[in-house]
């Protein structure tokens, strides 16, 4: 292994929904590792449009729109172009560089977003957020989820909706490939960037293989996902920098280091 290319000889599990995974592939090769894709959630579109449509219809009624995810950005910026244009009054807000890089993709560069940690909890922090009393906000973003944001906007005074754009589910997928990495010994760490894709990701593999999750290098990008983890008996646990670029660099000094 050279200090060039710390992953080198690693095989990591990227478990990113495929639609996303590509970018954490790419930074994983570029320090010679080989990413194993193994998603552990789908992104799948929502049953009824009608909500959707009606938000996108009157988006002029509202002064921000904040964007959840890659995905929310994806489904609901094609959507609304296939309807109308953007207002010029709405701002538009991201909480992480995925998001904001999606957005930028489609052409779409005055954004909102955190600068360092990439969290509900950072977005509120910005000075844009402070006094938000009277103002609208929508929040796109995939079915559920956490409610944090939207309540702790609400509390300062603002009006929320949300705009509910995909749906998350559990892939229909055998764990067959993880289990000949793990019984190889060929298997050096997992990444996981939800705590529902670390329950899917539980679920997935089944009672054989969890004396193996156990006890693989699993790195996540937040002390909540650490958490669930550590709840689960996972053993060794790394919290990340968040993003792809923040996780690969993590784990590339955590390999060089052991």
């Amino acid at each position: 292994m050279s200090a060039a290319q710390p992953l080198a000889g690693r095989t990591i599990v990227v478990t990113r929904p495929a639609e996303q995974a590509q970018h954490m592939a790419d930074l994983i090769r570029a320090q010679g590792g080989k990413p194993l894709l193994f998603p552990v959630l789908e992104i799948v579109d929502i049953n009824d449009l009608k909500p959707l449509n009606d938000i996108i219809d009157r988006l002029e009624q509202f002064d921000w729109a904040i964007f959840i995810s890659p995905n929310a950005v994806r489904k609901a910026i094609n959507l609304i172009r296939a309807r109308r244009t953007l207002p010029d009054t709405l701002r538009l807000a991201a909480i992480g560089r995925g998001s904001t890089r999606e957005l930028r993709d489609l052409g779409i560069t005055d954004v909102t977003a955190p600068t360092t940690r990439f969290d509900s909890e950072n977005l509120l922090a910005l000075p844009e957020f402070a006094d938000i009393q009277g103002k609208k906000i929508v929040i796109f973003r995939g079915d559920g989820g956490r409610e944090f944001l939207g309540d702790t906007l609400t509390e300062r005074g603002a009006q929320i909706e949300y705009a509910e754009c995909y749906r998350r589910a559990r892939p229909d997928a055998s764990s067959a490939v993880l289990l000949r990495h793990w019984a190889r010994n060929e298997l050096s760490a997992i990444t996981v960037t939800s705590v529902e894709g670390l329950h899917n990701l539980y679920d997935m593999v089944g009672k054989l293989a969890r004396q193996w999750l156990m006890t693989t290098p699993l790195f996540v990008p937040h002390e909540r996902i650490a958490e669930a983890a550590r709840s689960m008996g996972l053993e060794s646990v790394h919290v990340t920098p968040q993003g792809d670029e923040g996780m690969v660099d993590a784990m590339s000094q955590w390999f060089a280091t052991t």
